[in-house]
């Protein structure tokens, strides 16, 4: 394939994109909607438009009759156009949910997980309940693929397992090469928390600046929105937020460290002190802000939100009391707006962003300024879509 072509096809993938990015935001939309939202010609919006209704992901929803001009025809997206299944791989359950276009969870279960599960153990359990949702109708044929939200640490670059935190099988599985095969659908393998910061960035939209989502189940663990978009970091196991160290005197922790975050977190769970662990969590956070300077902070994990009030409540009273300037220092602190389905949910979102969301720069922005600047040969490159 010639660079002209790549190119050629790599904008097409992103204006298409940017076409589907509205159609997720607003109810109904226009061509002129989506000119004044991206920048792209009506010629341009035009063109896609085509190819979206072709490939049955929008249709018209009528057309909108002004008092001067001609009728403007007006678009939906079909979210049952295409789904996608997410699935949170925790050390005790797998939960699974199906997630529209628009990303809407339509289905939730959870399945026990035996004690110190193998990968086969997993991929039975993981087929089983993808046949339980899929039974019974024509889904199928418009499943995009699965995603996994899996226990840390984790290479999410070449899809492998590195070493699970509490999981003695778990040492460099390539875990989305074998659930392909196992399957036979396409894969997504992520870190849990990097799959819930998604899904919590898809309910936000624009708004969402950087944030972290804190996650305590079984473990504890910070998926992190920076930039707009996931942070992973240089070996993708970014969000090892619970072995960060509190206590230099402290435990011994599942991963060789004493005095880490989870196991003196986890220590005052275990003992019944929840306001206490909830404490500890709090000071975690704060030390995060410190380093990231966040605006949200999103709760999220099935332990925590056993608990939800207080964790919220000691969160929010740490956060308060260590601004030093309040009046520009800032952090929302919420609990997740989709429960125990946020790190399942955000898997499956992230299937549907690989296929129909804004495709990876890589490797044409290492050489060439991002995209929506459009400058130099951007611009160049945008004048063939029109």
């Amino acid at each position: 394939m010639t660079r002209t072509t790549a190119d050629v096809t790599f904008l097409r993938g992103y204006n298409q994109a940017l076409v589907m990015a509205v159609g997720r935001t607003a109810r109904t939309f226009e061509r002129s909607t989506v000119v004044n939202a991206t920048g792209l010609t009506p010629q341009a919006v035009s063109k896609v438009i085509a190819r979206l209704i072709a490939d049955g992901l929008i249709r018209s929803a009528g057309v909108r009759r002004a008092s001067i001009g001609k009728p403007a025809v007006v678009y939906e997206l079909v979210p049952d156009s295409r789904y996608a299944i997410g699935a949170h791989v925790a050390r005790r359950t797998l939960r699974l949910v199906l997630v529209d276009l628009a990303g809407a969870v339509h289905h939730s279960a959870v399945s026990p997980l035996p004690s110190d599960f193998i990968p086969e153990q997993l991929l039975h359990t993981l087929n089983s309940g993808i046949d339980a949702i899929t039974s019974g109708n024509d889904l199928r044929g418009r499943l995009t693929g699965v995603g996994l939200g899996m226990i840390g640490p984790l290479d999410h670059e070449h899809g492998l397992v590195r070493d699970a935190h509490g999981l003695r099988h778990w040492h460099d599985v390539p875990l989305r090469e074998i659930a392909e095969a196992y399957l036979g659908l396409p894969v997504h393998l992520d870190k849990d928390v990097a799959a819930g910061i998604t899904a919590e960035a898809w309910r936000h939209g624009g708004t969402f600046g950087d944030a972290a989502l804190i996650m305590v189940e079984s473990g504890i663990g910070g998926g992190f929105w920076l930039g707009g978009g996931a942070h992973r970091g240089a070996h993708t196991n970014a969000g090892e937020f619970g072995h960060t160290v509190v206590d230099l005197d402290g435990p011994l922790c599942v991963c060789g460290r004493h005095g880490c975050l989870e196991i003196v977190h986890n220590q005052a769970a275990d003992a019944g002190d929840i306001p206490r662990a909830a404490r500890v969590l709090a000071v975690g956070v704060v030390n995060l802000l410190q380093t990231l300077d966040l605006a949200h902070v999103v709760l999220a994990g099935a332990d925590l939100l056993r608990h939800a009030d207080t964790y919220l409540a000691a969160v929010e009273q740490a956060v308060q009391a260590d601004a030093r300037r309040r009046d520009w220092l800032s952090t929302d602190v919420a609990l997740s707006s989709l429960g125990a389905d946020a790190i399942a949910a955000g898997a499956a979102m992230q299937v549907l962003d690989n296929q129909y969301g804004i495709p990876d720069l890589a490797p044409l922005a290492k050489s060439n300024p991002p995209l929506p600047q459009r400058t130099g040969r951007w611009r160049a490159s945008l004048m063939l879509e029109r």
